[in-house]
């Protein structure tokens, strides 16, 4: 059973305050209070001198587990919110794994559900773990993306992004972090530009989030009473209020404390989330959590993984 043997997170040192951001977006100061009184977004990482390569090098500096252990490495995959995340002919992960001596791991990128592709990673990587059917086999699962573009930088009147990465390491079976099921439900539906799909993505996104959440939980055989915590992506505070009223869940339950510092990480959200509920002393061993996430690009996808601590 895929297993998280290690979880680590990088968020960089500056910080800049949403306001500084409206110029660029055109927005109003009515605006701006929204984001900051409602959705409790504040201020967004920012590492204006450092690269991709930067950003994902200070994340698996913090992956002890894999010193020692880069031999048995098969697989890199990039989990991204965006197809591109660098000017071409860049590829960072490809210098990351030279630099990390993985020559005998074979690298990809995962961006299929947009923001909630890091959960896709992770399954990718348990099933190829798993298909290979080496025990000593490892994966690497690599998130975080540069916000080099404006697109990249905010979701319309939802959330800001901000730069930051993680790093996982991920085994084909083990005790720790064991991922119980993962349900993921994709929206053809809203792969469209017109506006009134995207009034329809806000008013089912509460429901279409907590539905797969559900599925998760039921799938590992669990209530959602059981479920001590949950590691949401970092959209804003609403949508998750929101969500949690939907599941009849406590909101204090929901790990949202990056969300007015760092901002939405793309896919790295989850597993930054998971480090500080770990600082926290929040994950105890032996009970079940949630990861979830939602994305919305080439249609949309709400996706939640169950695991045990």
């Amino acid at each position: 059973m895929t297993a998280l043997l290690a979880v680590a997170g990088y968020l960089p040192q500056d910080r800049v305050p949403i306001e500084d951001l409206a110029e660029q977006f055109e927005l109003s100061p009515m605006q701006m209070k929204i984001f900051r009184r409602y959705h409790k977004l504040g201020q967004v990482g920012r590492d204006p001198q450092g690269s991709l390569l930067d950003l994902l090098r200070g994340a698996v500096a913090g992956l002890d587990a894999l010193r020692g252990q880069e031999h048995r490495v098969r697989y890199v995959l990039h989990a991204r919110t965006f197809p591109t995340v660098v000017p071409y002919p860049h590829n960072p992960v490809h210098e990351l794994c030279q630099e990390l001596g993985l020559d005998r791991a074979t690298v990809f990128a995962v961006g299929h559900h947009a923001c909630a592709s890091g959960l896709l990673a992770i399954d990718a990587a348990g099933r190829l773990l798993d298909a290979d059917g080496d025990p000593d086999g490892l994966a690497l699962v690599l998130a975080g993306e540069k916000a080099f573009t404006p697109e990249a930088r905010m979701v319309p009147d939802t959330s800001f992004f901000g730069e930051g990465a993680s790093a996982c390491l991920v085994a084909p079976a083990g005790e720790r972090d064991r991922l119980l099921s993962y349900a993921a439900d994709l929206r053809g539906e809203f792969d469209t530009d017109e506006e009134e799909a995207a009034l329809e993505f806000q008013r089912i996104y509460a429901d279409a989030l907590a539905e797969a959440i559900q599925a998760a939980v039921a799938g590992a055989g669990l209530t959602m009473d059981a479920v001590s915590l949950i590691l949401p992506h970092n959209v804003n505070h609403v949508a998750w209020h929101q969500v949690c009223r939907t599941l009849d869940y406590p909101r204090e339950r929901v790990v949202l404390d990056n969300v007015a510092t760092a901002g939405h990480v793309f896919c790295a959200d989850t597993f930054v989330n998971y480090r500080t509920a770990q600082e926290r002393g929040l994950l105890r061993p032996g009970e079940p959590y949630v990861m979830a996430a939602a994305g919305a690009g080439r249609g949309a996808t709400f996706s939640a993984m169950a695991l045990r601590h």
